[in-house]
């Protein structure tokens, strides 16, 4: 039975051989079509590296033909409306009917299972108030120079390379059409991040590109070249990132396009290598140094870092930095572990960094603790599609949000989970221009524009329904969970939250800043005395 098809296929080659001999005619295409079966089947029977088409020949083909297309089989006839994986098609189809403009409204109640463990809500008020405008906004680096009004909900890092060019046309467009900012990821500022003159955030990673040397250090010249145009409204420096954190990149030098080398500032030919850290400092003083001497630079501009949290002692060390010199960064941008558009090794997007909502609460609770909080602004970026994502990380301790994912799918993107391959069939995440040159970018920026605008809109209406006028009202208390069947539990009741100028005082009763807070460095990422004695003792 295992050699069943082959063999028909040899008896059908044969005898339509015989056939098309007699009769000629179209006998002759059952010939092309049984012979070709054949020769594959012989192949399948000789070659040595796969058992699987030695024992079943020609039927092995089929096999690999179903599990090719099994994502997507899955995806569209399988999975639940609400199963995130990693978006559901609840979350893609929000996103979509928003940046069209069409309706999103839902009949004949929730699909949710709102007396699921981890089902969450905010509770409405039986006074709404009536806020006229949904463009909320806040000030960054009200100190500084050049401040920034940014909107609560933004373009999260993406770089040109890994989007398409005229994914990076639309997506800018969008942001000018609609007041907020992009981020360029740290690819640096291509021509068409320029071309539309939207608001632009510089993340500058450990590449430096745009801003380095022939030798891949930071360059002041340079940076400042690019740091002053007036498009450019803040620095960010990237330390690590949610879809693999402590890990390097590396753009094959067959990928470097001339395009390419002139953003980045990388000769052709050459790999691209993006390190897993930074050269121009190496401990939490450094750091601040160099956020003050890029915002000095820049002439003024909010300057600041976006991380993913790993290690609590070594953010501990930057927070004790901040205290002892002074230094402080306009703001902070906290990734989430779940967050992520580049392909990234399994094991890192799986299993490596905090997730966004522990992340952001050491973060926010570090500084409130140490009387810095009302001095730093806090981004946060991870899975965010819809205005109650929004309204959930602003009363964890956000002041805005960023979303990378949400705004491709406005861009058209259909989760294919192709980025990595430059297959993209929509031509968002591809450097093919037979593919790119067919995503719209009027079109697709009106998608953006409105995908921004409708989320404000049902987040001005979600605060209104809990009788509050701004997203910075919004605190843990807001939020319920549930946390058993018969349990619910307000995130402030759930989480620990510090007393402003706690961490002067005393060592809060905290897990994390039990462990670790007394033995953090500002002048030093190590880690603790105990923790590494701890590793030296498992070694031997």
């Amino acid at each position: 039975m295992r050699y069943a098809v082959y063999i028909a296929c040899l008896l059908l080659t044969a005898l339509t051989l015989a056939l098309a001999v007699l009769y000629s005619g179209a006998w002759w295409i059952g010939v092309a079509i049984f012979g070709a079966l054949s020769l594959l089947g012989t192949v399948d029977l000789l070659q040595k590296r796969s058992t699987l088409r030695r024992n079943y020949p020609l039927l092995a083909h089929f096999r690999y033909g179903l599990e090719s297309i099994g994502p997507e089989m899955r995806q569209y006839f399988i999975e639940s409306d609400t199963a995130e994986t990693p978006f559901s098609r609840q979350q893609r189809a929000l996103v979509y009917q928003r940046s069209k403009s069409v309706m999103d409204t839902r009949p004949f109640g929730t699909l949710q299972d709102v007396y699921g463990v981890d089902y969450e809500w905010i509770n409405h008020s039986l006074v709404p108030t009536h806020p006229g405008s949904f463009d909320f906004r806040f000030l960054i680096g009200e100190n500084s120079a050049e401040p920034y009004s940014a909107s609560v909900f933004n373009i999260s890092a993406m770089s040109f390379g890994s989007l398409s060019a005229n994914a990076i046309r639309a997506l800018n467009r969008g942001a000018k059409l609609g007041n907020f900012y992009h981020d360029t990821g740290e690819g640096s500022i291509s021509p068409y991040h320029r071309e539309n003159g939207g608001d632009l955030v510089w993340e500058i990673g450990s590449g430096y590109f745009g801003c380095r040397d022939s030798k891949g250090n930071f360059d002041l010249d340079r940076f400042i070249a690019a740091a002053r145009d007036p498009q450019v409204r803040m620095i960010e420096i990237k330390l690590s990132q949610g879809a693999k954190p402590g890990h390097g990149g590396v753009l094959p030098a067959a990928k470097v396009s001339a395009e390419i080398s002139v953003t980045r500032g990388v000769p052709m030919g050459i790999d691209c290598v993006s390190p897993s850290q930074h050269s121009a400092f190496d401990t939490p003083v450094g750091l601040l140094q160099f956020v003050a001497r890029l915002r000095e630079a820049s002439g003024g501009k909010p300057t600041g870092f976006k991380l993913a949290i790993g290690h609590p002692w070594e953010w501990f060390g930057i927070a004790k930095a901040m205290r002892e010199t002074g230094l402080l960064p306009d703001f902070i941008v906290v990734d989430g572990a779940e967050g992520g558009t580049g392909a990234a090794p399994a094991e890192f997007i799986d299993h490596v960094g905090v997730p966004m909502h522990e992340a952001l609460m050491l973060v926010h609770n570090t500084l409130v603790g140490l009387n810095l909080r009302g001095s730093i602004r806090i981004g946060a970026a991870g899975r965010i599609t819809s205005a109650f994502d929004i309204a959930r990380t602003m009363a964890l301790g956000a002041d805005w949000c960023n979303a990378a994912r949400g705004f491709m799918f406005a861009l058209g993107c259909i989760q294919s989970l192709s980025c990595h391959t430059d297959r993209c069939p929509t031509g968002v995440a591809t450097q093919d221009p037979t593919r790119w040159h067919h995503l719209d970018v009027p079109d697709k920026a009106t998608r953006v524009f409105h995908f921004h605008q409708n989320t404000l809109k049902a987040l001005r209406d979600l605060l209104a329904a809990a009788g509050l006028e701004h997203p910075g009202q919004l605190g843990p208390e807001h939020i319920l969970r549930r946390v058993s069947p018969i349990e619910v539990r307000s995130l402030a009741a759930l989480y620990h939250f510090l007393e402003p100028g706690e961490l002067l005082l005393r060592v809060p009763d905290h897990a994390v800043f039990k462990a670790f807070w007394a033995e953090a460095r500002s002048d030093s990422f190590a880690p603790p005395d105990r923790v590494r004695r701890m590793r030296i003792s498992k070694s031997l």
